[in-house]
């Protein structure tokens, strides 16, 4: 039987008329779903999912959720505190000592959000309102931070088409700096963003000559380079090669310590000692100033001496359920193995299945699914671009946890396939 009736009788089942789009399906079949159920609308949906106390559930929608361990737990509990904004807590110049020493960088800044941290470098980099920054299309900093460079810098931007894996032409590139200051027509042209790992495109990790590259151009034309590194540790371990190595070709970066690294909350904006000096007074003006804060600092300082190593753990497992994928005897997902670099793993479907239903029914408890498993399994995913699903593993989520999210994907593949022969 055809993918088509197939889908027609999920359709059916659901009440959803034949005649609808993708998108309607997608939203109908959202609607469908109990109050508080799986996430729909995208990656960053608020809605919470509907969790079962007897299943096992296994939750890839970002490595965000991770919690912090006993360890961490204590060494926040026992951490010596000071006024941060007066400079005066030990733990939190601890951490920024570290920090910049980690990432080869004159000085750093210990802020709450990677949000802040990029917004904190353009408000720097670009000194005057109407000044410009060049970011890729898909960026996390032109896509999800709800355009503060415009909204509360005065900054504009100006975007390139990112590429597959996570670079961008550099001709265009070059084409797109402004030339003939203070031409009184055009913006400033003052700083290109770049992002290591790439989040849209599946955690994808920007090429050492790449950013050789990027660096030259902005230096031809007096530009600044910075990245947003939310998860830099994942490209390091994924190259081989320290965060030195990588950034010795930006001026500064912004490193989340709460994503793999398993930090509750935090993020180390670095770069040169005047540059972070002018960031103290944007995050002060910002509301970024967080008073005793070593409590969090010392988390963020557990992160970079313990939590490093152990990512090449969530990288493996990504590429475990990647090539369980490809050996599920269906033609349902589409993967590109040589894509999996780190812990992000972006697939597509089938052009009829629509990726929030997927998603649904994978963390949904089905009929019969603990006697045919020997446990109710609930895998929490996020929808994604271009009828793809993206799925993070992060230091929750074991290699046990990992093979329980391949025995509910291989037990819907079948569950779709009986719908497909019975239709």
């Amino acid at each position: 039987m055809h993918l088509k009736s197939l889908l027609c009788r999920c359709l059916q089942h659901r009440g959803i008329p034949l005649h609808t789009t993708p998108p309607q399906r997608a939203r109908m079949a959202a609607s469908a779903l109990p109050t508080g159920s799986t996430i729909t609308r995208g990656y960053y949906d608020s809605g919470k999912p509907e969790r079962s106390a007897a299943a096992r559930v296994v939750d890839l929608r970002s490595d965000t959720v991770t919690r912090p361990g006993a360890e961490m737990r204590q060494a926040m509990s026992e951490a010596e505190v000071g006024d941060d904004v007066m400079g005066e807590d030990p733990t939190v110049n601890e951490l920024q000592k570290l920090a910049a020493e980690t990432f080869g960088m004159e000085a750093a800044l210990f802020v709450p959000t990677g949000t802040m941290g990029n917004l904190i470098a353009v408000m720097v980099h670009c000194r005057e309102r109407g000044d410009e920054v060049i970011v890729g299309d898909k960026s996390h900093l032109h896509i999800y931070e709800q355009g503060g460079s415009a909204q509360l810098a005065g900054v504009h931007s100006t975007t390139l088409i990112t590429l597959p894996d996570g670079t961008f032409d550099l001709d265009q590139l070059e084409s797109k700096i402004r030339h003939g200051f203070p031409d009184p027509h055009y913006p400033r042209s003052r700083l290109i963003c770049v992002e290591n790992t790439h989040n849209i495109q599946g955690g994808r990790v920007l090429p050492l000559h790449f950013l050789k590259e990027v660096r030259s151009v902005a230096d031809k034309y007096g530009l600044k380079v910075h990245m947003d590194g939310a998860r830099l540790m994942n490209a390091a371990v994924a190259l081989g090669v320290s965060a030195k190595t990588i950034l010795q070709h930006t001026h500064t970066v912004s490193v989340c310590l709460s994503k793999g690294l398993g930090s509750p909350v935090g993020t180390i904006l670095a770069g040169p000692s005047d540059f972070i000096s002018r960031a103290v007074r944007c995050r002060k003006a910002l509301g970024g100033g967080m008073r005793q804060c070593g409590i969090l600092a010392a988390a963020g300082k557990l992160s970079l001496l313990k939590m490093v190593d152990r990512l090449q753990e969530d990288h493996r497992n990504a590429r475990t359920f990647a090539q369980a994928l490809l050996d599920c005897s269906s033609d349902f997902f589409h993967v590109d193995l040589s894509a999996v670099e780190t812990n992000i793993l972006r697939f597509r479907l089938c052009a009829d299945l629509a990726p929030a239903e997927f998603c649904a029914r994978m963390s949904n408890i089905h009929q019969g699914e603990q006697s045919a498993m020997g446990q109710a399994v609930q895998v929490l995913m996020y929808p994604h671009f271009e009828n793809s699903v993206r799925a993070v593993w992060h230091l929750d989520i074991s290699g046990e946890d990992t093979q329980w999210a391949i025995k509910k994907m291989n037990y819907l593949a079948a569950q779709l396939k009986e719908e497909r022969k019975s239709t």
